[in-house]
Order: structure tokens, then C-alpha cells, then sequence
């Protein structure tokens, strides 16, 4: 890895929010995953909408999209983002007891929203352990990681190997 300096730390050590503002206006998007690792009975339960708290993805779904509006109130130094789309997918593998989460985030901004579908996904596997937990009190949250981001100075960024699970 490039010899990169901290950029939401001042000459002194301090943590300061970085000033973006002579920075160009472009389309970013960023996507993140997790992986929730519970048993094949909970997956058919929860693809059959058979757990008592009600549907288990479209709750998920919704949480995730709340926390990728509020990540700049959750992680101190994010800049608030206009956020123009979120999305949170999932894919069921039951043999396997896993969800696979996806979440992408996109602005037209100044900043990158790595850390909106990083809060995204997270919050969505969080909520997945919430409804769940009662049936599988075992349940885990595994693999949360940035895949994907496009757009800004760096422009395209993508994980070579995917590592979940």
C-alpha cells in the first residue's frame, strides 16, 4: 500500500473534519457487503416470512436505507451527503444458512459514500440479527467490507477478491 497520510488528522495529531470544498462536484457510488451466517432453517423461515416479527428483509431493507441517511450523525467526520439512491439487495443461499447483503449508495458530491453503504449494510445485517435472534441466538454478522466505489480523484476502486462468509 502507497505511503498515504491520514487526511482527518490536522499537522498536530488532531482529528478535524476534512474541508472538501475546493473539491469537483462528480457521481459517486460505493457498494458494501456482509454476509449473516445462521442456520438453513432460520434462511427458509425468513424466506417464507415465517418469523413472528413480521417480514425480516423488507424491515431490513428499510433499516439500511435509514442508516445510509444518517451515517454523518452516526461517524463524527462524515460530511452529510444528499444521498441520490440506496439500495440494499439480498441473496439467499439456505443450504448454506446465509444472507449475503448488499448495499450501494450513489451522490452527486464532492465526497465519497464508502462509509453510507458500509453503515448501510451493517445496520441491515444488525436488524436480520434483531428479528432473528430469538430463533438462532447464534447468528453472526461476518465479512462487512467495501467492494466497490466509483467517481472522484481516484475514480474506479474494485475488491479483487471477494472475502466473505
Amino acid at each position: 500500500m502507497a505511503n498515504k497520510e491520514f487526511t482527518h488528522l490536522d499537522a498536530t495529531g488532531a482529528a478535524h473534519m476534512v474541508d472538501v470544498g475546493g473539491k469537483s462536484t462528480t457521481t459517486r457510488q460505493a457498494t458494501a457487503v456482509a454476509v449473516v451466517q445462521t442456520t438453513p432453517e432460520v434462511v427458509s423461515q425468513i424466506s417464507a416470512q415465517l418469523i413472528k416479527k413480521g417480514d425480516v428483509l423488507a424491515v431490513a431493507r428499510v433499516a439500511g436505507i435509514m442508516a445510509a441517511k444518517k451515517t454523518s450523525d452516526l461517524v463524527p467526520l462524515c460530511h452529510p451527503l444528499a444521498l441520490t439512491k440506496v439500495t440494499i439487495d439480498f441473496a439467499l443461499a439456505p443450504e448454506q444458512g446465509q444472507i449475503e447483503i448488499s448495499a450501494t449508495c450513489a451522490v452527486q458530491g464532492v465526497t465519497g459514500v464508502e462509509m453510507e453503504a458500509l453503515t448501510a449494510v451493517s445496520v441491515a445485517a444488525l436488524t436480520i440479527h434483531d428479528m432473528c435472534k430469538a430463533v438462532d441466538p447464534r447468528l453472526q454478522i461476518n465479512g462487512i467490507q467495501l467492494q466497490e466505489k466509483t467517481g472522484g480523484k481516484q475514480g474506479h476502486w474494485q475488491r479483487e477478491h471477494a472475502q466473505h462468509g
